[in-house]
């Protein structure tokens, strides 16, 4: 009876010197497939916080550093799997072409998401805005309250959020108000007809060149733009820091108004009209 146990030809069909060798290739097989997969965690680990480390130094974006730092761990870690499904003998060609298929479906099932995923990416790279900033995108204007690896938050100045998906938004034009440290303020003032042009020019000069906030250089500009139905046209432009845009665009138009309407004689601004001639013969 015992030697009947001990057959292994019998049972197996190999010697019994064979079994055990195919017992300690399998033990081994596992045992190295163990330290490849505890080695493949580690290194997981230590690739995603050194890629934290060189992002930090480079002050990017915190949702690009949390996006890249999951995305090397994850691409570690799927490395490692595969080497230890190796290691042990399973056969990865029909697991990979598995893995291909559902990923292509996958794709094809998310593709605006993808679209998405990689506009956030490409914004917290490029970084064509960052948050703070006034911009217009996807014809929507805003200030931008967080930039997400799907979607960037923009509240308007009427206090609305607006949530506008990445991918349309970095694919399309982007206008941004405040990355530049100084804007230039544009104006069209009209005064009327038969007016004198150079004393609405030098009211307007005076107007401007008192108001502190406005930049001396480059000097303001004064010039006749357009001869209007019923007005004559001066454009007006001058610069300032972004942040004194609007305190200037309101100040100057109430200046401009009171100079023009109430206070120096000879200039008026004139209303929109039209002479209508009719024929007494019809």
């Amino acid at each position: 009876m015992d030697n009947d146990i001990l057959n292994t030809e019998k049972y197996f069909g190999i010697s019994q010197g064979e079994l055990f060798a195919k017992i300690v290739e399998i033990g081994t097989n596992l045992l190295i497939a163990v330290v490849i997969f505890l080695v493949g965690m580690r290194l997981a680990k230590f690739f995603s916080k050194m890629v934290v480390k060189i992002l930090e130094k480079r002050d990017s974006d915190r949702g690009l550093i949390t996006f890249m730092q999951g995305l090397v761990s994850g691409l570690v870690k799927v490395l490692t799997i595969v080497t230890v499904f190796s290691q042990v003998g399973i056969e990865m060609t029909s697991f990979i072409a598995i893995l291909g298929a559902a990923g292509l479906a996958i794709g094809m099932a998310f593709s605006g998401t993808l679209s998405n995923l990689a506009g956030g990416v490409m914004i917290l790279i490029f970084k064509p805005f960052k948050v703070g900033d006034y911009v217009t995108g996807s014809g929507e204007s805003g200030t931008v309250q967080e930039i997400q690896i799907f979607h960037t938050v923009m509240t308007t100045p009427d206090n609305k959020t607006i949530i506008i998906p990445n991918g349309p938004l970095y694919n399309g034009n982007i206008t941004n108000f405040s990355m530049q440290p100084t804007r230039r303020v544009d104006f069209t003032f009209g005064f009327g007809y038969g007016e004198d042009l150079k004393l609405a020019k030098d009211t307007i000069l005076e107007i401007v060149n008192a108001h502190d906030k406005i930049f001396k250089d480059p000097e303001p500009f004064v010039k006749l733009g357009s001869l209007g139905d019923s007005s004559v046209n001066l454009t007006v432009r001058v610069w300032c820091n972004k942040e004194d845009y609007w305190d200037i665009f309101h100040a100057i138009h109430e200046e401009v108004y009171q100079k023009f309407d109430q206070e120096v004689e000879g200039l008026s601004i004139p209303y929109p009209q039209m002479d209508v001639h009719v024929n007494g013969n019809a």
